[in-house]
């Protein structure tokens, strides 16, 4: 079996070294959750600015789902474009500790700046892919209740009702597949922008391959992202996001360190250093 050093396919980095997207074993989302758990332990206070605004967003969209359900898909287009920065504050904490640095609240809160160009283009992206996913839902509920949608109570109803199995597969395939895109594109590449300062596109095509050539792993670590969420999110008052928010996004960063390294550059396989002119 391979180590979790082993370098499985290499990808030309826009800066610096060639990325190496390593193996891992099955065992290594676990010791990035105990890697996460461990982080926020030492930086409490950041821990607990961060979480708390993951609470908050998911008590606002609660709110805004059973009052205004038109305006849910405009807050949580919101919310997915503030949970970039929110993560990135969190990977920025976790590399602080993993270099021996104290962590710092407003270091992490602005740790983003030089690669908002980078981010803004990946937000644009994930903002597009929920947008179709909304309309592409829209699609299935026209489908399967052409009497008319569902109220909200309706809708609850209707995905946790066994008589509407046939709905609730098609509505969890459609789901699973923009999920899958999303989680594919994004589950190494902003820790990696943050760490590396490469580009959106460097960083997204990274991530899909890290998911292609670990596909096993990256899922067992999607779902367990998903299992601590859904029972973060099942607790009244969804108040266990405070923790499970930044245990995850710290978690994170130790996932995209064991899957993403870089080939030291050597003399045979790499263009020859640029001599200084006599």
């Amino acid at each position: 079996m391979a180590t979790p050093d082993s370098p499985v396919h290499v990808v030309a980095a826009s800066e610096g070294a060639p990325i190496v997207i390593r193996s891992v074993g099955w065992h290594e989302p676990l010791r990035w959750l105990a890697a996460g758990w461990r982080d926020i332990r030492r930086a409490w206070g950041v821990a607990l600015f961060y979480g708390s605004c993951f609470w908050l967003m998911a008590l606002a969209l609660a709110w805004v789902f059973r009052a205004s359900p038109e305006y849910t898909m405009s807050l949580a287009s919101g919310c997915l474009l503030l949970g970039p920065f929110l993560a990135m504050g969190l990977y920025d904490t976790s590399r602080r500790l993993e270099q021996g640095l104290a962590p710092d609240l407003g270091q992490s809160i602005t740790c983003w700046d030089k690669q908002l160009a980078s981010m803004g283009m990946l937000v644009l992206v994930l903002i597009v892919l929920e947008l179709l996913w909304g309309r592409a839902s829209l699609v299935v509920f026209a489908v399967f209740f052409n009497t008319g949608m569902p109220s909200t109570t309706g809708v609850v109803q209707a995905l946790f009702s066994v008589d509407n199995w046939e709905f609730i597969a098609v509505y969890s395939a459609v789901g699973g597949v923009f999920a899958a895109l999303v989680f594919g594109s994004t589950v190494v590449s902003l820790p990696m922008m943050l760490d590396r300062g490469t580009d959106a596109m460097t960083a997204a095509i990274t991530s899909l391959r890290v998911v292609t050539t670990q596909t096993g792993v990256l899922v067992l670590w999607g779902l367990l992202i998903v299992l601590l969420v859904a029972v973060a999110l099942l607790v009244p008052w969804q108040w266990p996001l405070v923790v499970v928010g930044p245990w995850l996004g710290c978690a994170s960063w130790h996932a995209y360190r064991a899957c993403v390294g870089s080939q030291p550059v050597t003399a045979e396989g790499a263009a020859p250093a640029t001599r200084s002119p006599a």
